[in-house]
């Protein structure tokens, strides 16, 4: 067999984790997030149509194999607006003209005479850019409608720009053979973020993006392609990385908000900088789970209380009590006019209930999608502490969200706590904070439980904490 070099999506569900020994700017023009709560990189957050428009212009392209039915006919669609797109944005990001693929071929997973890049495509639940002979495939047969169905039309669509992200970071000579998979990788899911941005901003003759919702959706999608959760000692521990969620949607972020630019600076520097000190691995004798009862969310509390030290802690109830400065019936909730964290058990444990990741959607479900929650109330009432900030508004969601991705950092080194537990994160718990973030939006949310309606901004504030610090919160959110 002819040795074959292709990129492909990684299409994978993995259980996350929390143990205890108890981003159109071609030019490249940065366009703050910040300024507004309820902008998306200098858009204003909407719902609205998402997906292929209903006067849709026509595909260019056709897939060699094609059954023409309608996954095929979107997929063709799809590329045919990101040639349109990179066709007039190449020549302004990169040097030199930009030159389309050479062959469309479409698949089915679970037929037996398909073949890609010197591959049969029995079985292969993927779509891929082959490197050999420039090409882009895809299955129309398990994968595509199992996205569609879950996230929608331009959760296609958003695959094959990352697919087509690699020819574009081909003939950009962003990468070379020796280029890691993870930077090629994060590479794509940037370039397929600035055509995103593009479509979001209504230049598209073909789709939509509402930058609410639909981007909601796409980033829900995107979670799907994380790397599985692999243990310490793994053999394939370190080979063929793609990235986290927290990682993918980043480097996505990265290319929606600061264009072409941003995609050719991610490097292996700037990724070890990002991932810091956030594990990557489960040590080998971790279950990860920590069971949620009224001792481990008491040694939570505990862990905050010794990583900020505020002057006055604020008291934990199991209770209910009413509070006369916040109305929320979150599982979790803060009383600034008391100082009071209060938490609904059986809430709470419902909320970080573990589960299996919904097909086409890699959201899951388990403790820290719980107990990032309990965290951030905490980071309210550090916010109290502070004194002189509105803990009911949209910029004081986003300021817990950033916080508490700052004591998502601090937690991955181990505390000690007063009942004898040792808390810490481990490998897989941010992406589980950030599904929790993108599907309830409690981690973003004020005293009152309301939040801002793009998870884009969320899922923002939340890196600007895990990648700074409180004061840079503080100066972020004022």
């Amino acid at each position: 067999m002819n040795r074959r070099r292709w990129a492909g999506t990684v299409f994978s569900a993995c259980v996350l984790l929390l143990v205890t020994s108890c981003a159109h700017t071609l030019q490249g023009n940065a366009v703050s997030v910040f300024a507004d709560p309820f902008r998306v990189a200098g858009m204003p957050a909407t719902d609205g149509p998402t997906g292929l428009r209903d006067d849709a212009a026509a595909p260019t392209r056709t897939a060699r194999d094609t059954d023409g039915g309608q996954i095929d006919h979107l997929a063709e669609s799809s590329v045919s607006d990101i040639e349109e797109f990179w066709q007039q944005a190449y020549p302004q990001a990169f040097d030199g003209e930009f030159t389309p693929v050479k062959e469309l071929i479409s698949w089915d997973a679970d037929g037996f005479d398909g073949e890609f890049c010197d591959s049969n495509t029995y079985n292969l639940v993927n779509a891929a850019f082959c490197h050999d002979d420039n090409t882009i495939g895809w299955d129309r047969g398990v994968l595509m409608p199992s996205l569609r169905k879950a996230n929608g039309d331009m959760a296609v669509t958003m695959v094959l720009a990352h697919e087509y992200g690699h020819s574009v970071q081909k003939q950009a000579k962003l990468t070379r053979k020796a280029t890691p998979t993870l930077v090629s990788e994060q590479q794509a899911d940037c370039l397929a973020g600035v055509y995103m941005r593009w479509v979001a901003e209504g230049h598209s003759s073909r789709f939509t993006l509402s930058t609410a919702d639909g981007l909601n959706n796409l980033l829900a999608a995107m979670i799907s392609f994380r790397d599985p959760l692999l243990k310490e000692g793994d053999s394939a521990a370190g080979e063929d990385e793609h990235g986290s969620a927290f990682e993918r949607i980043s480097a996505f972020q990265f290319g929606f908000t600061d264009g072409a630019s941003s995609c050719a600076s991610i490097d292996p520097a700037e990724i070890k900088q990002r991932r810091g000190d956030l594990p990557v691995l489960l040590p080998e004798d971790q279950s990860g789970e920590l069971q949620i009862t009224e001792a481990s969310v008491r040694s939570i509390v505990d862990a905050m209380g010794i990583l900020f030290a505020p002057k006055n802690p604020p008291q934990l109830t199991f209770d209910r009590p009413a509070c006369a400065d916040a109305h929320s019936d979150a599982a979790v909730t803060f009383c600034p006019a008391s100082n009071t964290i209060s938490v609904d058990l059986p809430a709470l444990e419902a909320m970080g209930a573990q589960s299996e990741a919904e097909p086409g959607t890699g959201l899951t479900t388990g403790d820290n999608t719980a107990y990032s929650v309990l965290v951030s109330r905490y980071m309210q009432a550090i916010q109290h502490e502070r004194g002189g900030l509105a803990l009911d508004s949209a910029k004081a969601a986003l300021r817990t969200a950033c916080l508490t991705g700052v004591a998502t950092v601090k937690m991955t080194h181990a505390v000690n706590t007063p009942d004898g537990n040792t808390i810490q994160l481990t490998a897989g718990d941010v992406d589980e904070a950030i599904s929790g973030i993108l599907s309830n939006g409690l981690v973003a949310s004020d005293v009152n439980g309301e939040s801002v309606p793009s998870g884009f901004s969320r899922i923002d504030a939340f890196r600007v904490g895990v990648l700074g610090d409180e004061d840079r919160c503080f100066k972020r959110f004022p």
